[in-house]
């Protein structure tokens, strides 16, 4: 098989939070623009946390310059403990565990994550089921607020580790969104759309993965990943 990196999302690919990054991200709002609600009126899918703080921090009138942004996500990440703790509704996403054991027993496979959360807030989501360990890298939004940027970046790690120039390497972007098949196109990379968040099967199929599936269980989305 040809060198392949996987970058795979975490939000409604890899687990759903029930509602906890919201959650934290209203609370680092409320604790430092006086309980305004500064995200009520968008959807997190897809975006980057600093595309959401700068989006929250616009909607309510105040400045989103880099410091702005760079204290708001600190807060969201000191309220992120609390609001996982108590989220009854978290769980890793079918298909997922045997997805990554396939993944992790096939040489010439660099496994990361290419995610809009920034590595603190990733590393406490994935922290809370065991995931965290599984991948070696990743592309975050700590490396940029556009997301084919950090997709780039987490697929410049990858080919580092497997020790290829990316150019010489196969890149799969596995994500629950149209942003996520979008940025992988912008590189040139292949798509695995799961059906696993917010957005619909056919949405997804209509936007240009190179696959959409249901769920990780889906015979095809391991074919796509392991070609041979």
């Amino acid at each position: 098989m040809r060198p392949t990196v996987l970058l795979f999302d975490i939000d409604g690919t890899l687990v759903s939070t029930g509602g906890a990054g919201r959650r934290a991200i209203e609370a680092a709002f409320a604790e430092l623009a006086g309980g305004r609600e500064a995200c009520a009126h968008f959807s997190f899918a897809g975006m980057t946390d600093r595309a959401i703080a700068r989006a929250g921090l616009q909607a309510i009138g105040l400045a989103a310059d880099e410091e702005a942004i760079a204290r708001l996500l600190a807060r969201y990440v000191l309220h992120l403990d609390g609001a996982l703790a108590s989220s009854p509704r978290f769980r890793v996403l079918p298909g997922v565990h045997a997805t990554l054991d396939a993944a992790a027993a096939r040489s010439g496979v660099a496994l990361g994550l290419g995610t809009g959360n920034v590595v603190a807030g990733a590393q406490k989501k994935l922290a809370r089921c065991g995931l965290w360990n599984r991948f070696a890298f990743g592309g975050f939004a700590d490396d940029s607020e556009e997301r084919g940027a950090l997709i780039r970046a987490g697929a410049t790690r990858g080919a580092e580790r497997l020790g290829q120039a990316l150019e010489r390497c196969r890149t799969v972007v596995v994500g629950d969104t149209p942003k996520d098949v979008a940025a992988a196109r912008a590189n040139g990379f292949e798509s695995l759309a799961v059906a696993s968040g917010v957005h619909p099967l056919e949405e997804l199929a209509a936007c240009g993965a190179t696959l959409a599936v249901a769920t990780l269980e889906d015979a095809s989305a391991a074919t796509l990943l392991f070609p041979d």
